[in-house]
């Protein structure tokens, strides 16, 4: 189900003062996470941009189930769909020590050419093609 996975670690600072991860620090995680699969699938949000081409956040869902804690090291993983107009990443992070779901999320997304919002663009819709193959 997953097509991408990327290992990360808690920075001491990220922590609020009940020693777990604050909720607006999971947001920077999951966004590292779309940036990284998107480099490693040649995607650069600078050139599209400077071709017109802006991909945006329009909402974001999060469950939070685990708290992560200073150092601990989890894995952020994601697929894409697509529904209308929004290309959905669909992402989750697990710490690594148990493999304990940390928080589940949906961030919506839409395209936007010359300032005008449209329903496709051909290299996410590769990503969602990817993420639809099942693996054997």
């Amino acid at each position: 189900m997953y097509i991408f996975e990327l290992e990360l670690k808690v920075r001491d600072y990220e922590c609020d003062i009940q020693g777990i991860v604050n909720n607006s620090v999971y947001q920077n995680y999951l966004e590292h996470t779309r940036h990284e699969f998107l480099e490693e699938n040649n995607i650069s949000f600078a050139e599209l941009h400077n071709k017109g081409v802006d991909a945006m956040v329009s909402s974001i869902e999060i469950a939070y189930k685990t708290p992560l804690r200073p150092g601990d090291s989890f894995i952020s993983k994601l697929y894409v769909t697509k529904e209308g107009v929004r290309y959905i990443f669909q992402q989750a992070i697990f710490r690594k020590a148990d493999n304990k779901l940390a928080i589940k999320a949906k961030v919506h997304a839409v395209v936007v050419i010359d300032g005008k919002l449209v329903s496709s663009l051909p290299e996410f819709d590769e990503l969602v093609v990817r993420s639809e193959v099942k693996p054997e």
